[in-house]
């Protein structure tokens, strides 16, 4: 592994570095999670990724033609690095940069590379995922919103869950069942759809943690173009991977931060005849997250250095994910814990650290399941790394109508 910057990517990090500089806000506080993100967020948001648009610093991956800088990998990573010291809500844009524009760029007509991707890059539509339903679980392919083609048109209706964004989005990426009579991954169509059209309703979903950033959508005869559809009727399996392959590379990381505010947490909370840090059983606990920790990170670095090489990385971003979401869970618990009485507020205006720890606590099993489940995650280790035998699939080649459904 090589942790430094080549020449070349001294000076473009120099570039970044002076840009954000002259043009962005500093953050001073913790950043605003997800769930706490207003309207008014999301307006500033969209004015700060126009203001990147028009500096050329947008999607800077993306190819020339469609507004990027066809700039590497690892400079995407310099810029976010280098933009996660301001005060931005870039993850707002994330799914639709990140996870449909590369889909549409893969599988999209040349009319819908024209029509959505440099409105996406600047900002001026929010997109959502719907993918999730409440009866396929992990399970995609088992997805039961139909579309039926009607004339020009497609109906849709069914259900999805856990929709990000879906309450302030405009449009949104649906998979449908097309046709009921193929193989389960088979008969699955895509879709791009208007969220403030007629038959779509999006309902907020209230959280543990008194957040709602996720949602319940629902679909009464909400009609679709064909001109909407990207890719090929019942060929929708293929985009459907494009943009979770996406969706993976987007979640890896090098590791559950936190760390060093669980280390000051310590060494602040009283413990007996001194501070919480004082004690052995405190200490080996702490030990034990710093280990992991730094696991995680150089576990990261091996996929930057991939990048860096203008290789693909392996499967660090599924290890990364399937180790750094129970760790952030534990950590956020051990802190409510040194907090003692304490630990068991949740009101910003009661709790110690205005219940920074508490809300990470209550949001954090969550991440387990968002982006593939623990189980999901071991899954693509034990068959794609460890070539173990993969689970059996009794469904395989049946026709998903005929699979039965325990109801």
């Amino acid at each position: 592994m090589n942790f430094d910057d080549t020449p070349q990517e001294a000076e473009f990090r120099a570039e970044v570095r002076d840009w954000l500089k002259a043009h962005g806000k500093p953050l001073t506080g913790p950043r605003k999670g997800m769930e706490g993100v207003e309207l008014d967020d999301v307006r500033r948001a969209q004015e700060w990724q126009a203001q990147k648009a028009d500096a050329n610093w947008a999607c800077i991956t993306w190819p020339v033609e469609y507004g990027g800088r066809g700039a590497t990998s690892i400079e995407k990573v310099i810029w976010h690095q280098e933009e996660a010291a301001y005060d931005t809500y870039a993850d707002i844009f994330g799914i639709g940069q990140g996870m449909l524009g590369p889909t549409i760029m893969a599988h999209g007509t040349q009319e819908q590379k024209d029509e959505y991707l440099r409105p996406l890059l600047r900002g001026d539509k929010i997109w959502c995922q719907l993918f999730s339903e409440p009866g396929a679980g992990s399970d995609l392919a088992g997805l039961r919103t139909s579309a039926v083609r009607d004339g020009d048109d497609w109906i849709i209706n069914g259900q999805k869950i856990w929709t990000t964004w879906a309450h302030f989005a405009d449009i949104g990426m649906v998979v449908t069942r097309t046709d009921p009579t193929a193989a389960k991954h088979a008969g699955i169509t895509y879709f791009l759809i208007d969220m403030k059209g007629p038959g779509v309703e999006a309902r907020q979903i209230k959280q543990i943690n008194g957040s709602a950033g996720f949602n319940e959508v629902f679909f009464t005869d909400a009609r679709v173009p064909d001109r909407n559809r990207v890719g090929e009727v019942n060929d929708g399996w293929r985009g459907a991977i494009t943009t979770l392959m996406n969706e993976r590379a987007s979640i890896g990381g090098g590791g559950s931060g936190g760390f060093k505010s669980l280390l000051e947490l310590a060494r602040r909370s009283a413990w007996g005849d001194g501070s919480a840090l004082d004690d052995s059983a405190v200490r080996q606990r702490l030990a034990d997250f710093y280990w992991r920790n730094r696991g995680l990170r150089y576990t990261g670095y091996r996929a930057l250095t991939a990048i860096s090489r203008g290789q693909t990385p392996g499967p660090e971003n599924s290890i990364g994910k399937l180790i750094g979401a129970p760790l952030a869970q534990e950590m956020a618990a051990f802190a409510c814990e040194l907090q003692g009485y304490a630990g068991g507020l949740n009101d910003m205006e009661l709790a110690p650290e205005d219940a920074r720890f508490q809300d990470e606590w209550l949001s954090s099993p969550g991440m387990r399941i968002a982006g593939g489940t623990d189980q999901i995650m071991r899954n693509i280790i034990a068959e794609r790394v460890l070539k173990l035998p993969g689970d059996i699939r009794a469904d395989k080649g049946v026709a998903f109508q005929d699979i039965p459904t325990g109801v």
